[in-house]
Order: structure tokens, then C-alpha cells, then sequence
């Protein structure tokens, strides 16, 4: 799917599909970090069942008030213990799946929220 957001100079998703997911227009097919703040970082993962704390531990460090987590085709929860360092923190996070995931980060950060995203994206099929 191929996503128009309005003009605005946040970082944002401009198409997803599997496998893939676009970010101001470049194609990424490796799991990411996205955040409104213009960060990209690689996240170290190609299945929901390859997460563990450190991934969590690693969106702690990001300084955004929300994290969106891409849970992959379908949605799938972390484990509680895994979102201790985002709740020590006072970093909020939602799960849903990755398609959601993307439209949802692209609306908060076109209001201005500091949020990142982090899209676990699955090799396609």
C-alpha cells in the first residue's frame, strides 16, 4: 500500500507491503527503528519469535513518548517483563501489526507527537 501524507519535515512511512516497508520513499526490507526525530536504526530481528529484552531495551533508549511496535503480518505481544525499561521510563507503547503500525506512527507524528516505531518485518512469503 502506498501511503500520501501530508507535507511535513518529520520522517515519514510512504509505503509498506511484505516484506518491505518505505521510509520518505526508500525501501527497507529489514526490520527498523523509525522515529519522528529522524532517527533509522536497524532493529536485529526478522521473526517475532528471534525478540527478546534487548530489542526492548534498545526502543527504551530512543526519546520518544510512545512507541509503536510492528509485531510482524499479525499481531503478537511481547512479553510483560520485556517493557520494563519503556515503563521505568515512562515511555508508552502500543503493539498491533506492522500494516497498522505504519499508518499509526505516520498520524501521531503529523501532529507533532515525539514517536518511533519499531516495524519487525518478516521475509515475504
Amino acid at each position: 500500500m502506498k501511503l500520501q501524507p501530508d507535507k511535513s519535515d518529520v520522517q515519514s512511512i510512504s509505503g509498506y507491503g511484505p516484506g518491505w516497508v518505505g521510509v520518505n520513499g526508500e525501501k527497507i526490507t529489514h526490520s527498523v527503528i523509525v522515529s519522528s526525530k529522524g532517527d533509522r536504526i536497524e532493529w536485529p530481528s526478522s521473526r517475532f519469535e528471534d525478540l527478546g529484552p534487548e530489542h526492548f531495551a534498545q526502543l527504551a533508549q530512543l526519546d520518544a513518548e510512545v512507541v509503536i511496535f510492528g509485531s510482524g503480518s499479525r499481531i503478537r505481544f511481547p512479553k510483560a517483563a520485556w517493557l520494563q525499561p519503556l515503563l521505568a521510563r515512562r515511555i508508552g507503547i502500543e503493539t498491533m501489526d506492522t500494516a497498522a503500525a505504519c499508518r499509526t506512527y505516520n498520524i501521531l507524528a503529523q501532529e507533532g507527537r515525539s514517536v518511533a516505531a519499531a516495524l519487525l518485518l518478516e521475509p515475504a512469503a
